[in-house]
């Protein structure tokens, strides 16, 4: 068993639009992040971006991060940086300014990291006790930012769910951040992954901590094209296991029916039974249990389908060789040209209109980048997604040749 402070304790609160900076500094204190941050340590806040353009629930929220920023801060913690990775479907750099991160940060004096930059060295990783799979799919070996090394890590998730994972919070935080632009040969073994990985933090990372936000939080096929919904909650832990199993309990799942989550348990990286947590804030009682369901999305059905099913013999050659920017295009063009001009645009819209909406935009600008339909710019990326899915045909064709000789 991994022991460190805060194992098994979540803090929940309410809270509201005015209140929201300083409830995000009264979450940390009840989950006590003092005790499992040392203040002498560089603190990263690993920022999640999982679209470049905002959707409510889907990417951390400026309040979330500047008021982790001002109670970090006021706390005497002398370098707190914001970590970025990058997606071959995401562009962070975008992300960051559409997601108003990056209004705040720079308000702050943050200074920003985008992990996949040149002047970052990514290092190999030597397992201290066996991986459950990460070996396997990197024989290679795993490699990682040496930049984590000896540092704090608070991670930053939002509340909703997930087409693999069914719930995605703090440990599938560190996805993004730890493997590089292989990362989707593990979406097969996604549960397993993601344990492995709490196991590479607990091994490099000074301290662990993870703030939540559910302010707005996301049901159906996350963590882009979800149902958003107000629950005006935030959650706060040291254990990335027990914040991600109440975060499963309030969306309305069985904490210990999620693979990752009783993986994790089971092998002593922290609590993933909700019996054995114990809430600060308050009583769960007070909260009612969202009823969120996870469904797919036609990209992820497709996916599915390779990582489990008909498909599964072929994954190698679909997504690990020269065909595999179709899979890429294909993410891109459901997300972008289609799902959000035509369902999520409008879902933004009504979002604006309620509290969070408000607030949301009353940072930076005042301004919200919301793609919309341009027949000319479909166009184009219709024959752009034509020339690159020929080329990756030419490509994996030519691999193939090769192998066969």
């Amino acid at each position: 068993m991994v022991d460190f402070p805060g194992r098994g304790k979540v803090a929940i609160v309410k809270t509201t639009p005015e209140t929201v900076l300083d409830d995000v500094g009264q979450v940390m204190r009840l989950a006590g992040y003092q005790e499992a941050l040392p203040k002498d340590k560089d603190t990263l806040l690993k920022i999640n971006i999982s679209w470049d353009t905002w959707y409510p629930a889907c990417s951390s929220t400026p309040w979330q991060i500047e008021g982790a920023i001002l109670e970090l801060q006021k706390a005497g913690y002398s370098r707190v940086i914001g970590a970025h990775n990058d997606t071959v479907v995401v562009d962070a750099r975008d992300g960051e300014f559409n997601n108003k991160h990056r209004f705040v940060t720079d308000k702050h004096g943050i200074e920003n990291w985008h992990l996949y930059e040149p002047q970052f060295e990514w290092v190999r990783y030597e397992p201290k006790q066996p991986f459950l799979v990460l070996d396997h799919v990197y024989p290679e070996g795993v490699y990682i930012p040496k930049c984590f090394y000896g540092r704090n890590i608070i991670h930053m998730p939002t509340v909703k769910t997930h087409v693999f994972t069914t719930i995605t919070g703090s440990m599938k935080n560190a996805f993004g951040g730890l493997l590089g632009r292989k990362r989707h040969w593990t979406h097969s073994v996604i549960h397993e992954t993601v344990v492995d990985l709490l196991q590479i933090q607990q091994d490099i990372h000074t301290g662990i901590f993870a703030v939540m936000d559910g302010t707005f939080a996301g049901d159906g096929p996350g963590p882009r094209a979800m149902r958003w919904h107000e629950k005006d909650v935030l959650l706060a832990s040291a254990d990335q296991v027990a914040i991600d199993a109440m975060s499963a309990y309030l969306q309305g799942f069985d904490p210990m029916k999620l693979d990752f989550i009783r993986l994790a348990h089971e092998r002593g990286f922290g609590v993933g039974d909700p019996a054995e947590i114990e809430v600060a804030g308050m009583a769960l009682k007070d909260i009612p249990r969202f009823g969120f369901i996870q469904t797919d999305t036609f990209a992820s059905a497709g996916q599915k389908m390779i990582y489990h099913g008909w498909l599964k013999g072929f994954e190698g050659l679909l997504l690990r060789t020269p065909l595999v920017p179709w899979s890429y295009m294909a993410s891109n063009i459901y997300h972008n040209y289609y799902w959000y001009p035509f369902v999520g645009r409008q879902r933004v819209e009504a979002a604006l209109d309620t509290k969070w909406g408000r607030l949301f935009a009353s940072y930076g600008d005042g301004q919200v980048v919301m793609p919309g339909v341009e027949p000319e710019k479909v166009q184009q990326m219709a024959l752009a997604s034509a020339a690159a899915i020929g080329g990756a045909l030419f490509l994996g064709g030519r691999w193939l040749m090769g192998k066969r000789k």
